[in-house]
């Protein structure tokens, strides 16, 4: 183990800080960006259900105007009829069915009336609703448009510091690699720390006296006894 092994285990150490920082801000802007999709399609949603309740009730509409014009078609033929009945029960029973299709018509219309003032307070409700949607689509994709561009940035840097990462790597004897990886799989991405004043600055745990004096020499690898981490020494 020599001093150059440190300060390439150091070098090494750079690059996977920047690595494990990069995939974080990386995996935060995927969150964001799932965030701003599930609240437009939220939206859409929203949108998508006062339309159907409109054309629901436009259909209501179209139904009763039809029923109505049914019912008044009826009105019309029986008054028509009842200028040739003959007898005073078929002019009665006519006269009935005359009195119960105009009912029926008042009561269409009436309920039309209530119908037309539900779709217009429905067609308000999806005109706003589809103007917000809008607003906010815009604005998701301005969005998304700046985070995608930024994101473009950090994963070519990551790309840099992963092929460094590499060629440092390629460097040190592969148990040592080895090693390093597993320390900074145990430690979040950390696997060297620097030792300062007797505490590693990892856990910010002591270290032995004696132990401090074996980092500051350098000769060999030392280990921090609480987290693990191998321990280096930077004079000034």
């Amino acid at each position: 183990m020599s001093k150059t092994d440190i300060a390439t285990l150091v070098k090494l150490q750079e690059a996977e800080t920047q690595i494990v920082h990069l995939k974080e801000v990386l995996y935060e802007v995927e969150k964001k960006k799932t965030k701003l999709a599930s609240r437009l399609k939220q939206f859409a949603t929203a949108l998508k259900e006062n339309s159907e309740q409109l054309e629901k009730l436009e259909k209501n509409c179209l139904d009763s105007e039809n029923e109505i014009k049914v019912v008044d078609a009826r009105i019309i033929k029986s008054n028509e009829t009842l200028r040739n009945v003959t007898t005073n029960k078929e002019y009665q029973v006519l006269l009935r069915e005359v009195d119960d299709n105009k009912k029926r018509k008042d009561a269409l219309e009436t309920e039309l009336l209530q119908i037309m003032e539900e779709r217009e307070k429905s067609q308000a409700i999806v005109d706003e609703t589809t103007k917000e949607y809008q607003q906010l689509e815009e604005q998701v994709k301005a969005e998304q448009n700046q985070i995608e561009e930024q994101t473009t940035k950090d994963r070519k840097l990551l790309g840099e510091y992963l092929e460094s990462q590499k060629e440092i790597g390629a460097s040190l004897d592969p148990k040592l690699l080895d090693r390093f990886k597993r320390i900074s799989k145990m430690n979040q991405g950390s696997a060297v720390a620097q030792a300062q004043d007797q505490v590693c600055l990892g856990c910010f745990m002591n270290i032995p006296p004696q132990l401090y004096i074996e980092v500051q020499r350098g000769s060999k690898l030392i280990f921090c006894p609480q987290c693990s981490r191998i321990l280096y020494y930077e004079n000034g």
